[in-house]
């Protein structure tokens, strides 16, 4: 009984990672060009909804999938002419991204009555032939977002090292005034950076409503969003390092249902706090390392104002 509560533990895990490492990867987009990104639950919860809104008009995960990421963007233009246009404090900018996006995702989804309206979602993926092996086999049996989430890490890891539009973009964000000076447009990679960051966020988002849970519920992100904020300063704004953040975070989160399970009582805030204690002493342990800080992008958090040239 053991070993099967093991399996079922592990096998589960991925489903819980995957919106903690999309999210947190949107956010190393973002941030790897400066622009410091506290939105992130906001973000996933407009993911959310309009992922689940176009399952159910549609029925097409993959559509619906794509129309969360776009939804996402659209939004985070406002975030983005807020502070990289008019200059804004990034912080405050953030937070009332978030509020804004609590509320809108409320109204909208009580609205359009998409509340615990159930929807078909993705089925799992076979992976053969490590999906045949006895016993362990079903570990390799996930939805196709959790075997897309590691081609997607991939490619922003090698975006990032080895192109030189990768480079340009980390040049925005540890030094705007010499990449002004090289020519790079530092308002123009900014804005792109937060929109394309945005879209993997509310890619997590979608995740949830419409693969993970297949259903809206408002507020269903849980604060999942938070946590991928401190998972990008615990992962150092590496994509790499993120994912397996991720993971852990994932197995904590996977770790619970399958405890209660086996029968073992918990109380109900402790289970709610956990993933929460974790992010806090992920933090303190970073701050007490001292690691990290000469991998945090430059100029992050900074607004840039361009020197007039005589």
């Amino acid at each position: 009984m053991s070993g099967s509560i093991v399996l079922n533990w592990l096998a589960s895990t991925p489903d819980f990672a995957v919106p903690y490492a999309l999210a947190a990867l949107g956010l190393i987009i973002s941030e790897r060009a400066g622009v410091l990104s506290l939105g992130a639950e906001g973000l996933m919860l407009v993911g959310a909804l309009a992922g689940i809104g176009a399952q159910i008009a549609i029925g097409q995960p993959a559509v619906s999938l794509v129309l969360a990421m776009l939804a996402a963007s659209m939004v985070s233009v406002l975030f983005a002419v807020m502070v990289i246009w008019l200059r804004v404090n990034q912080v405050i900018a953030g937070l009332a991204l978030v509020f804004f996006c609590q509320g809108l995702t409320a109204l909208v989804g009580s609205m359009a009555d998409w509340t615990n309206h159930a929807t078909e979602g993705i089925g799992a993926m076979g992976l053969w032939p490590l999906s045949m092996l006895p016993g362990v086999g079903r570990l390799f049996e996930q939805n196709a977002m959790v075997w897309l989430t590691l081609p997607i890490f991939g490619a922003v890891a090698w975006f990032f090292t080895r192109t030189s539009t990768g480079l340009r973009l980390r040049a925005v964000g540890e030094n705007p005034q010499a990449a002004d000076a090289a020519g790079i447009r530092v308002t123009a990679w900014r804005f792109a950076a937060v929109l394309a960051g945005s879209a993997l966020v509310g890619l997590a988002g979608a995740y949830i409503s419409v693969v993970s849970t297949k259903l809206w519920i408002a507020g269903m992100t849980g604060g999942r969003g938070w946590i991928a904020v401190g998972l990008v300063i615990f992962a150092r704004w590496s994509p790499w390092k993120a994912l397996a953040g991720a993971v852990l975070f994932g197995c904590i989160e996977a770790l619970i249902p399958q405890l209660a399970a086996a029968g073992v009582q918990l109380p109900q805030y402790f289970v709610m706090m956990t993933p929460y204690a974790v992010t806090l002493g992920v933090m303190v342990w970073v701050a007490l390392s001292r690691r990290g800080a000469d991998e945090e992008p430059g100029a992050l958090g900074q607004p840039y104002v361009r020197e007039e040239r005589r």
